[in-house]
């Protein structure tokens, strides 16, 4: 083939996947394993979604209902905005490229906190833009340093919050200071995947500053507080004039019918989200305990996982709970070659991974 990719495509370090427990059965001839390596929700899938789901399932042979629009009628009553500030995705990913196409043209540049998910930096490349990577202080978005970086040529300033894979969050107070210094040429995008799971009383609801008319746009996903992960399926919000030009370009039917359906049925099902929240907190506390007894260093987390700090390569530590049935995520690739990121899972979940953890250190 002559045929050659835009020479960009070969400098992108694609996204990797946690390993799917079937493949590790497999690769280790195991009975069991336990899957705590990518932020899933540990209770499985809201039940009035999965019932929606069976009551859709003959109507697959049609296409999808094009602008979602039960389930954008249904976020605009959860969050009092109108149909013309939200736009649905295919995951949160496809939301950020979304935002990158329509915002950002070669020789502009996006600025965010490093680590963070790696889609921000992909999304740039294929932009050929700049990717401004501030590192963290503290573990946490380092908020003065990131506007520092901010020029005329930014159009995406994106914040995780919480941030993956730390965990940690910017607070409101300062959140609003950054805000005042972002220039109306620039759209702040805030990626808050995990939002339910963040109950610190400083912790901001970009919502307030959509509402209020702020270059700001809120993300937000069904994959980890209501258990839809393989659905695909997020949900941004910003002012009319940001999301009808993404609107222009998005894919037609980038939420199918069963995600629609889960997601109008999931938006109900506040008992499922309110046990979700009860299970992380607890099992972080679980967690906590259990690191805390083998002296063990990690990052407190406002998300549904937990950033362990280990002080030796954690590809060894990956490899060993591998062996033993556990899987986490080794996170070299993120900048912390020393550590391993672990979702909170089950009671009985999280003990497998504590006691696989003790036997692979030696603690």
């Amino acid at each position: 083939m002559t045929i050659k990719p835009r020479p960009v495509i070969e400098t992108i370090n694609p996204y990797r996947p946690g390993k799917p427990e079937e493949e590790v059965r497999r690769e280790m001839g195991l009975a069991r394993v336990v899957k705590l390596a990518s932020n899933e929700n540990s209770l499985g899938p809201s039940p009035r979604a999965l019932a929606a789901i069976q009551a859709a399932l003959p109507n697959i042979f049609r296409y999808p209902e094009g602008s979602g629009h039960y389930l954008v009628h249904a976020l605009a009553q959860k969050t009092g905005l109108s149909f013309d500030h939200l736009i649905l995705g295919n995951g949160a990913n496809d939301l950020i490229e979304l935002a990158a196409k329509t915002f950002v043209a070669p020789g502009d540049n996006i600025v965010t906190g490093y680590p963070s998910f790696i889609m921000y930096e992909i999304a740039a490349k294929l932009m050929e833009a700049e990717c401004r990577k501030v590192p963290l202080k503290d573990y946490r978005f380092d908020l003065p340093t990131l506007a520092a970086a901010i020029d005329a040529r930014t159009r995406l300033i994106i914040i995780a919050n919480p941030n993956n894979p730390t965990g940690t969050i910017v607070r409101r107070k300062e959140l609003e200071v950054f805000l005042e210094r972002v220039p109306s040429s620039a759209l702040v995008i805030m990626d808050e995947a995990y939002f339910d799971f963040a109950e610190n009383a400083d912790y901001p609801d970009s919502l307030d500053y959509v509402r209020t008319g702020r270059e700001v746009m809120t993300m937000r996903s069904f994959s980890k507080n209501y258990g839809l992960a393989g659905l695909r399926l997020g949900w941004a919000a910003a002012h009319p004039d940001v999301i009808a030009p993404m609107q222009r370009i998005r894919q037609p039917f980038n939420a199918n019918i069963l995600a629609q359906v889960a997601g109008v049925a999931a938006l109900e099902d506040d008992e499922h989200l309110t046990k979700s929240r009860d299970q992380v907190r607890k099992g972080r506390e679980q967690i906590y305990a259990g690191l805390d007894a083998l002296a063990v260093s990690y990052v407190r987390s406002h998300a549904n996982f937990i950033l362990v700090l280990l002080g030796i390569e954690g590809k060894g530590v990956f490899e060993g709970l591998l062996k033993e049935g556990v899987i986490v995520r080794p996170m070299a690739g993120w900048g912390y070659p020393q550590a391993i990121r672990v979702t909170v899972g089950t009671a009985e979940e999280n003990d497998v991974f504590l006691k696989a953890f003790r036997k692979v250190t030696g603690k």
